[in-house]
């Protein structure tokens, strides 16, 4: 096209610019492109080919005719942010190497002005004391502050250098070496001037993304400080409720340890109580069973029981009542829970699993189990008062069968 308009979304070609292009991990720079009647946003940029990068983005305002002089912005906070994310990224990778072993190799990166995120071989998750280390490696390069330098030579003359090179990557006959701390590695990608420049390094996540390869995302400078604010600001919060002292290292997990304990002895105290409140419902509802054929039947919701409590129940009636058919339910947040048992003596006649899939065919769902004990569930709690009054029949009806 010849012009674009105020509105209108495009990649402008220039004859030359500052602009970086996305290339080998690294997006590319944002900006503007101001015109005398015209000023385009550049969102990204991108190599078209050899040579020639495409700005795209949009025209906020104006008209952008071709052969307008532009004057091309970066967006400068993001070029640092995105610079100090990169360089932070090969001292990321030297520090893997020396923590976790020379079986290390970049498999893949993403650097923006957000964060690095860095793929790499290995075939375990990161420990916490390594991910400790690798943090502790790079920043002390950051803490050094050494000049970072970069040098374009001949290939065959930067293998001489022992600089990294990334398996499978093709290179021309002239590369360019960066130099970045004690990290040397091949890189066409924008840089800090000093690795104090980075600021502060954080690794924020460690995760397996394939076979035999880890991702380790980090941010650096103020990104990693409010990172590290937001951790402070839990831990604050956490002692706030936990009533413990912040500043004295251990309150924390010590208090939390004590909480776990404490829930712990909680739970099995509420076990031995509903032990006991199966013990006794069983004692009342053995009272509720009806006889047929010289069978007990019984078939009765219990209220808020859990499947430990139902089972409990269930051999507690089945030792009372001897011969017999028992059914038992409860409901939980609409959905009902079924268990069915059948004494030895009965189940050549009646088995667990017919009974208690056919209630709980009333009640919307299925189930099965052994000959003397069998589970089922349920969806539809407004049937199963009808559900568990039909179950005498159904014992009759069996037994003259």
């Amino acid at each position: 096209v010849d012009f674009i308009e105020a509105g209108d979304e495009a990649v402008v070609v220039l004859d030359q610019t500052p602009f970086y292009a996305e290339s080998g991990g690294q997006v590319g720079d944002c900006g503007e492109l101001l015109a005398a009647n015209g000023t385009f946003v550049v969102s990204n940029t991108q190599k078209i080919h050899a040579g020639v990068f495409g700005h795209k983005g949009m025209l906020s305002s104006g008209r952008l005719v071709t052969g307008d002089k532009v004057l091309a912005e970066v967006e400068s906070l993001v070029r640092t942010r995105t610079a100090r994310n990169h360089s932070a990224t090969h001292l990321m990778h030297k520090a893997l190497r020396e923590v976790l072993g020379d079986h290390v190799q970049q498999k893949g990166s993403l650097v923006d002005h957000e964060r690095t995120r860095f793929d790499f071989s290995h075939n375990e998750p990161m420990t916490e004391y390594q991910i400790r280390m690798v943090e502790k490696k790079v920043n002390e390069e950051i803490l050094i502050n050494t000049e970072c330098q970069a040098r374009i030579m001949p290939i065959v003359e930067a293998q001489k250098t022992g600089a990294m090179m990334l398996f499978g990557e093709k290179y021309g006959d002239e590369v360019r070496v960066l130099d970045i701390g004690s990290s040397r590695e091949l890189c066409g990608g924008t840089h800090v001037k000093r690795t104090g420049d980075i600021g502060f390094f954080k690794i924020v996540a460690e995760s397996g993304v394939a076979a035999g390869v880890r991702r380790v995302e980090a941010c650096t400078g103020d990104r990693a400080m409010h990172y590290v604010e937001a951790m402070e600001d839990d831990r604050r919060a956490s002692a706030a409720m936990l009533r413990v002292p912040i500043r004295q290292g251990g309150a924390i997990p010590m208090a939390v340890l004590h909480l776990l304990e404490d829930k712990k002895a909680l739970e099995k105290e509420l076990s031995a109580l509903k032990s006991k409140l199966a013990s006794s419902q069983g004692n009342d509802l053995a009272a509720q069973a009806q006889e047929i054929k010289g069978i007990k039947v019984l078939a009765a919701n219990l209220e808020n029981a859990d499947s430990k409590v139902m089972r409990e129940t269930l051999d507690q009636l089945k030792a009372k009542l001897k011969t017999c058919a028992v059914v038992l339910s409860t409901v939980e947040e609409g959905k009902i829970t079924l268990i069915a048992g059948v004494s030895a003596n009965l189940i050549n006649q009646i088995k667990a699993g017919e009974l208690v899939n056919f209630v709980a065919q009333q009640v919307g769902g299925k189930g099965g189990g052994r000959p003397d004990m069998a589970q089922a569930g349920g969806t539809q709690p407004e049937h199963l008062p009808a559900a568990l009054a039909s179950v005498m029949a159904w014992v009759g009806n069996k037994m003259i069968s």
